[in-house]
């Protein structure tokens, strides 16, 4: 029997997310949750039932045309084409698990009950998360301010037996998955389908992956970055606490701890030095890999706001007595804290590239390009080179989407985040920051090698034990690409 997360008004985490993600949970409304759906949409029905007063988006049309009332016999077919018309998505298709994502997150919004949805809207929500039908969105066409609009307008067409959908692998017809669970259309009440598609759950899906992937490379940056330093025979004194009291940022002096207990213990970095400094890649890595962490730590602080928020329009307050039309779908929260977390995570990948460049340099007794009979083998030569353009095009990546703005609907959204934009970038990124610790990874396994008979810390010596298992030792010429991929993986999976 599966476990199951009840939606209610407690405080969502990411590890509360990844918890229900890694382990299948199944999503039950709570009590609670139920009751405050069902007493908002009552209010609203009565509010419109008993007042001719326009109400934006509920009884008029939407964007410049909040001007245009309609009448209370049109009010179901206004939201029906709404999602219809809003539905524009073009482009890549959204990966499955960020699509889940959304529905997670888009059921956790209107469960707080300042939406006015029908209480069954929300349930057919969650049938789709239960039954692990992922409707087909794409990732082009949200500006990221009237909310996620024809993102969410693809995940909510098949309520409506539109669209298609992901069913055990499977691209479907929306209305044969419903079919073949006996599910009724849901016939859309006034503001259900604003309530839809206004929301931020495209970028906030898109910000949740990745700060959960952000998180693991952070901490796989500090292993793997001590790995290639104990090959590379560096010291240890940069990672000395005195230095990094006296200049106390927080993820500094975190990484500086995390480096000293990776190193504790080993043969190598216990042995004399030649040299007295390591490059910035090396000797740095507290300041940088620590500036990451601080950054990483904010976008999250941002992401948990919001993903524990009510943001579409308007906002309905059955115990006030009030529907307020405001602006709690824009994106620029997210869109700022989308490109720093971007440019926090292509730093690791960019210093992770220089330290791959300094373990094949020839330098400090290892060979040129990590093997035996360079010249006769090219060995890890062109592992940097694919780093180095991984790197390069995270950089381009990193261009910031926030700080563009493009006005539409007549003029009357005037400003908006480009937060979409950015979250689909910062994608890119964190997938490209893998692969170049990957990379890193694959190198300094090598290196270490030509260090025997020394031994290099336990942690140390458990990642490579644990690694080899997977990727063996290179002696000679072979495709990298294989050995490249299954680094990745082990990535992926590996704990320390």
């Amino acid at each position: 029997m599966s476990q199951e997360h009840h939606i209610s008004s407690a405080y969502l985490t990411l590890e509360t997310i990844e918890t229900i993600l890694k382990q299948k949970y199944t999503l039950v409304l709570s009590e609670e949750a139920t009751q405050r759906i069902t007493h908002c949409h009552e209010y609203l029905q009565q509010k419109i039932s008993h007042n001719s007063q326009s109400i934006y988006g509920i009884n008029t049309g939407f964007g410049s045309l909040y001007d245009k009332k309609i009448s209370p016999a049109d009010l179901e077919q206004l939201q029906r084409n709404l999602m219809m018309s809003h539905a524009c998505g073009t482009g890549e298709e959204v990966p499955q698990e960020v699509v889940k994502l959304m529905l997670l997150l888009k059921i956790q919004s209107l469960a707080y009950g300042h939406s006015g949805v029908q209480l069954q809207t929300v349930k057919r929500l969650i049938d789709f998360f239960n039954r692990d039908v992922y409707p087909v969105v794409y990732q082009q066409g949200s500006l990221g301010a009237s909310g996620d609009l024809a993102p969410l307008a693809h995940l909510c067409l098949p309520l409506l037996g539109l669209g298609e959908v992901y069913f055990q692998g499977m691209k479907l017809e929306s209305r044969h998955v419903l079919e073949m669970f006996g599910w009724e259309p849901v016939p859309l009440k006034a503001k259900e389908g604003l309530a839809l598609l206004n929301g931020t759950q495209f970028m906030g899906a898109y910000g949740v992956y990745t700060l959960l992937m952000a998180k693991r490379l952070s901490e796989q940056a500090d292993l793997v970055g001590a790995l290639s330093l104990d090959a590379f025979d560096g010291r240890v004194e940069p990672f000395n606490q005195l230095i990094h009291q006296v200049r106390p940022h927080q993820g500094q002096l975190k990484t500086a701890e995390v480096l000293r207990s990776l190193l504790q213990g080993s043969q190598l970095v216990a042995q004399e030095k030649k040299h007295v400094q390591d490059p910035y890649s090396f000797r740095c890595i507290p300041q940088v890999h620590g500036a990451s962490k601080d950054a990483i730590r904010y976008a999250e602080q941002v992401f948990l706001t919001e993903i524990n928020a009510v943001t579409d329009n308007p906002n309905i307050f059955p115990e006030e007595d009030e529907i307020i039309s405001g602006g709690n779908f824009h994106g620029q929260p997210l869109a700022l804290a989308l490109d720093f977390l971007a440019i926090a995570v292509a730093e690791l990948g960019s210093i992770s590239e220089r330290r791959t460049y300094q373990l094949i340099s020839g330098q400090r007794g290892l060979p040129a390009f990590l093997v035996a009979e360079p010249g006769l083998n090219s060995g890890f030569m062109i592992s940097q080179y694919t780093a180095a353009s991984i790197v390069s095009q995270s950089k381009q990546l990193c261009t910031p989407a926030s700080v563009d703005t493009i006005p539409s609907s007549h003029n009357q959204e005037d400003h908006v985040s480009m937060g979409a934009n950015a979250a689909t970038k910062l994608y890119q990124v964190v997938h490209n920051t893998e692969r170049v610790l990957a990379i890193e990874l694959l190198n300094a396994a090598q290196a270490l090698e030509f260090r025997r008979p020394l031994q290099s810390s336990e942690p140390l010596e458990r990642l490579v034990k644990a690694y080899r298992l997977k990727v063996p030792f290179v002696s000679t010429d072979r495709i990298l690409h294989h050995d490249m991929q299954e680094s990745i993986r082990f990535l992926r999976d590996y704990t320390s």
